[in-house]
């Protein structure tokens, strides 16, 4: 973990992504979430077909790659940000991130069902008092609601988006996606998700709308660039190279970038129940990986 061609992408992949949940709150401000979700991975696919070029990576794949990496274009590139795009319309950035830093607890339960990774024992006890320690950060937004929408959906959605990149994450990780180079793979797995994200745009949002403001397409450029092309490699690289649950540490990077962002930014007031909460989060997450890291 503490190799620099770890450790370097682990702390930029969290850095990164923990400031792209804020970006997102402005993409769904000014268009129906799926477009947003449409308009950034536009973007991001032709960059990462680009980029396996220079990198000289293999863009032909065989039918099971294809097959793969549809299905992880599915999971990874529509459901998971389809899911979380609607979820902040109803529960604020940072409260989501923290979410998605239980992504641990689906990650390890997928990679032993998919993979074989095994599971230490004293990383349950620490994902459930990571568990509490969110649900008391849930309970504080409940109270609060500062985005006026419905906080059960935003939970639901979220949970649902944690599930599909769950899913992503692992099954990318078996002998199929090992074979594929990663950037070639993510560039196809992008392609077919979308194709589906346009698909769904249309029938869920109409027809599409065209924000003229510069600092919307300022934003998706830097969701499709650098929240994307530049980091999805790393972070792929990083499950392939030490493991979906170490990997999953990076989430504690990200939940500090988002929630000092969702402070700064969309006036999250903390409190004795949310300073508990992410207090036990941290903690938990902690514990849990540590555990795990140990095995």
């Amino acid at each position: 973990m503490l190799s620099p061609k770890v450790l370097i992408p682990f702390m930029l992949t969290g850095t990164i992504w923990g400031s792209t949940w804020f970006v997102i709150t402005g993409q769904i401000s000014d268009v129906p979430a799926a477009w947003g979700v449409f308009y950034r991975f536009m973007l991001a696919t032709p960059a990462l077909f680009v980029l396996a070029a220079v990198m000289g990576q293999r863009l032909r794949l065989n039918r099971p790659e294809h097959l793969l990496a549809l299905g992880v274009g599915i999971a990874q590139f529509s459901g998971n940000f389809l899911f979380v795009y609607h979820s902040e319309q109803h529960i604020t950035s940072g409260i989501v991130a923290v979410m998605f830093a239980l992504l641990m607890v689906p990650n390890a339960v997928f990679a032993k069902i998919f993979i074989g990774e095994k599971v230490a024992g004293g990383f349950i006890g620490g994902s459930l008092v990571a568990i509490v320690g969110v649900a008391m950060l849930l309970v504080h937004e409940w109270q609060a609601a500062p985005l006026g929408g419905n906080v059960m959906l935003g939970i639901v959605l979220a949970v649902g988006g944690m599930l599909a990149a769950s899913i992503a994450n692992v099954v990318q990780a078996n002998p199929t996606g090992r074979g594929v180079p990663m950037v070639s793979f993510l560039a196809w797995a992008a392609l077919y998700g979308t194709i589906f994200d346009l698909g769904y745009a249309f029938v869920t949002g109409g027809p599409p709308t065209l924000p003229g403001a510069w600092q919307f397409w300022a934003g998706t450029a830097y969701l499709a660039i650098i929240g994307s092309v530049v980091t999805f490699p790393l972070h792929y690289n990083l499950v392939r190279q030490i493991g979906a649950g170490k990997t999953a540490y990076n989430g504690i990077v990200t939940v500090c970038v988002a929630m000092l962002l969702s402070t700064l930014f969309e006036g999250f007031v903390w409190d004795a129940l949310s300073a508990g909460g992410m207090a036990l989060a941290l903690v938990g997450m902690g514990l849990a990986l540590k555990s795990k890291q140990k095995k």
